[in-house]
């Protein structure tokens, strides 16, 4: 969606890609989206009708659209990695610019055998790496039961296990000490900025997976704290940041005893603290 700002567009859905079809949206339909500010109306509309279940539900999907429901949530699903991942409402809807946190987890560790997806959401991060290591053990978590039941539907599809809780107390014990990906995409807006969030995040979407505490990093401190006993030797953690917070975010996981780097994508606004336990 688009946004005033480098900042705001951090915590706006990313509009989702069209394949061209055969025939154009209604007029009508692409009126009534542009009308509501929807930059990318015709592909949008071409999404709907494709996501619809019967004609029937276009009027009802196109009015949801309107009154300001991130698109991912009307037709069900957010593309993150080159797969489709079911997103539900009350749930994180997966930002494209995580993707890069993926492939530095699969740069890191191309042969992990147990992989930790922590503030799992729809498990969207989970799947991605599952996928791209092929066999690994997989265990999701998440405090919100809205996101757990999301997140089963699609970890599902790689043999992985989502767990309910907060953040490592949600964890079998079995995998203390053993893994080798513990990946976080951590809420991280200060407490004060959620107002200035766009509306489709501000609205939709819950404070749990946004609310980060006064600076922000609340939570990256915590999982930074837990995440030497859960590792393995080499074994890394990696969070998502703003450019603003990776100078704290980084001292975190260096008192923490991490090896410690930050990886950046300028393109993407991507900023990815990694520690890697010695």
């Amino acid at each position: 969606m688009p946004s005033a700002s480098p900042r705001a567009a951090l915590f706006s859905p990313s509009p989702l890609p069209v394949a061209p079809s055969a025939s154009a949206a209604p007029d009508s339909l692409v009126a009534a989206l542009r009308a509501a500010g929807c930059v990318f109306a015709e592909a949008e509309a071409e999404l709907i009708l494709a996501a619809a279940p019967t004609p029937d539900h276009v009027t009802g999907m196109v009015e949801r659209r309107v009154r300001g429901l991130p698109l991912e949530l009307v037709v069900g699903w957010a593309e993150f990695s080159g797969r489709r991942i079911t997103v539900a409402p009350g749930v994180f809807v997966p930002r494209r610019r995580t993707e890069f946190l993926v492939t530095q987890a699969l740069a890191q560790a191309p042969d992990a055998a147990v992989v930790v997806d922590l503030c799992c959401g729809s498990g969207a991060v989970g799947v991605a790496l599952a996928a791209g290591l092929g066999t690994a053990e997989l265990h999701a978590a998440d405090i919100d039961p809205a996101a757990v039941r999301c997140a089963r539907r699609n970890v599902a599809d790689v043999g992985g296990l989502v767990h309910a809780g907060d953040l490592f107390e949600a964890l079998p014990g079995t995998v203390r000490g053993r893994v080798d990906i513990l990946a976080a995409n951590v809420p991280y807006v200060p407490s004060d900025e959620i107002g200035l969030l766009p509306a489709e995040a501000r609205d939709h979407e819950p404070r749990v997976a946004l609310d980060g505490g006064a600076d922000g990093l609340d939570v990256l401190r915590r999982v930074a704290a837990g995440a030497p006993d859960w590792l393995a030797p080499g074994g890394c953690l990696l969070m998502e940041t703003t450019r603003r917070q990776a100078p704290a975010a980084a001292e975190a996981f260096t008192g923490a005893g991490l090896r410690t780097r930050l990886a950046v994508s300028e393109e993407e606004y991507a900023h990815v603290v990694i520690g890697v336990r010695p």
